[in-house]
């Protein structure tokens, strides 16, 4: 380490120190304090009383100041102001009578320099609590002092005389101690004997008897003034009454002319209403007939040009709109007329084409029918007759359960199969309702053809001949 930056290091290591041993030792107090700095220099102080001391100690009263290490030490005595209660005892007055005097006061170091001198002489280092106890054993005794001069009568009605008294008996004891009294107030002074009271009993009594007389004489003047002031104040009514009267005939009488005065005026004043009133008639009903005239032609004006805004208006959205309408209806039906004349031409057509279609399939139908025999129908017929038979059965194939309920005791089942077949008997009915053909007649037809011939059987070689 290079010797420049030793010296920087111990430079700035001193100059901490001394920044730290000056705020260290630098002491502040409020302004309620006072800092006594002892062990400087000394110094020449003047008394009150005109002599000279030396003191060791410099004050310093709120603020701050260095206090030089290892040299000087500070300490704090403080100004701030002591309360206190104090009770004299016992105290006897001048004319014998015991008593007890209770009060506060309020006292404090003076804030004079010689004042903190002596204070500091005889306080520096003590709490508030020693002071207190000085000052309040000074100030009992110069109360009970003062109170042994002093006639009790005298004290209790002359409080304020007897605080001065005792300010100017304490001032000298306090200046000694460098204390000030700043407030002393009696709060309560008592005797066990009550003479205080027996004083007061007599004016109490005085005092009593004179408001009592006070009060008597104050309702006797009451009650004379009440019946003078009632009997003024009747004359004064019935003064009033009859003056109020006198008024009230001149008011009538003034009234009168008045009203006769107003009437022959309301009536002039009518007349002439009335004739201004018929003459504005008249000439508002000829201003009326002229300003009717004039609506009258702005209206006959008016509808004329509203008709012909109208009848413009009809042109433009009625007439040519209607026109052009007309036009285009008369041209669409033309065209609709040509459409359907064309399509009722092709339906015709087609209507002919399929009648000659169906005509022609009919005739070749009804020509291969004919071209069947007689033998060859019934073939086909008997062909068709078992699906016709498995169609009339089917809605019986599709019931799930059939519960048949006998009273015969015959079986479930030969009852269905002669259902059955009673509805297979109604196949010839049916064929005949369907085709026309009487299936059962032309049985028996062939029956009694077979018997005719004397065979039981018909034959094949029969049906041919049939």
């Amino acid at each position: 380490m290079s010797p420049l930056i030793i010296i920087i290091i111990a430079v700035a290591v001193i100059f901490v120190a001394f920044l730290v041993v000056v705020l260290k030792n630098y002491r502040k107090v409020g302004p309620n304090e006072v800092l006594i700095i002892s062990g400087g220099k000394k110094r020449t102080v003047t008394m009150p009383d005109g002599t000279t001391r030396q003191v060791g100690y410099r004050l310093r009263i709120g603020g701050g100041t260095f206090v030089k290490p290892f040299i000087e030490q500070a300490q704090i005595l403080p100004l701030e102001i002591i309360p206190m209660d104090f009770q004299v005892e016992d105290a006897i007055s001048t004319n014998g009578i015991r008593c007890t005097v209770r009060g506060t006061a309020e006292v404090k170091i003076s804030s004079v320099e010689t004042s903190i001198i002596l204070a500091a002489e005889q306080f520096l280092g003590k709490p508030l609590t020693d002071i207190r106890d000085v000052a309040l054993r000074t100030l009992e005794g110069s109360t009970r002092a003062l109170i042994g001069a002093t006639n009790l009568e005298s004290l209790n009605k002359n409080r304020k005389e007897f605080t001065g008294a005792v300010f100017d008996d304490v001032r000298e004891y306090f200046s000694n101690m460098g204390l000030i009294l700043l407030s002393f107030n009696l709060k309560e002074i008592t005797d066990p004997s009550g003479y205080l009271e027996a004083l007061g009993k007599p004016r109490i009594v005085q005092a009593r008897r004179d408001a009592e007389v006070a009060e008597a004489e104050a309702a006797r003047d009451a009650i004379v003034k009440s019946a003078e002031a009632q009997k003024e104040g009747d004359i004064a009514k019935l003064q009033a009454d009859a003056e109020i009267a006198e008024a009230n005939h001149s008011l009538e009488l003034k009234k009168a002319d008045l009203l006769k005065d107003l009437n022959q005026k309301k009536a002039d004043a009518d007349f002439s209403y009335e004739l201004e009133r018929h003459k504005l008639n008249q000439e508002l009903k000829a201003e009326e007939a002229k300003v009717k005239l004039i609506e009258k032609d702005t209206s006959i004006e008016l509808e004329k040009r509203e008709i012909a805004r109208v009848e413009q208006e009809l042109d433009a959205k009625v007439r040519k709109p209607a026109t052009a309408e007309q036009f285009r209806l008369e041209a669409e039906a033309r065209g609709m007329a040509e459409a359907k004349r064309i399509q009722g031409e092709v339906e015709a057509e087609l209507v002919k084409k399929v009648g000659q279609a169906e005509a022609e399939a009919l005739r070749k139908k009804a020509e291969s029918w004919n071209a069947y025999s007689q033998p060859a129908l019934l073939q086909m017929m008997f062909e068709r007759l078992p699906d016709l038979a498995r169609e009339m059965a089917a809605p019986i194939s599709k019931v799930d359960k059939i519960v048949m309920v006998s009273n015969d005791g015959k079986m479930g089942t030969s009852k269905i199969t002669g259902e059955l077949a009673s509805m297979m008997t109604q196949l010839p009915t049916v064929v005949k309702s369907l085709s026309g053909f009487d299936l059962e007649q032309w049985v028996k037809n062939l029956a009694e053809k077979h018997k005719e011939q004397g065979t039981d059987t018909p034959q094949t070689s029969g049906a041919d001949k049939e």
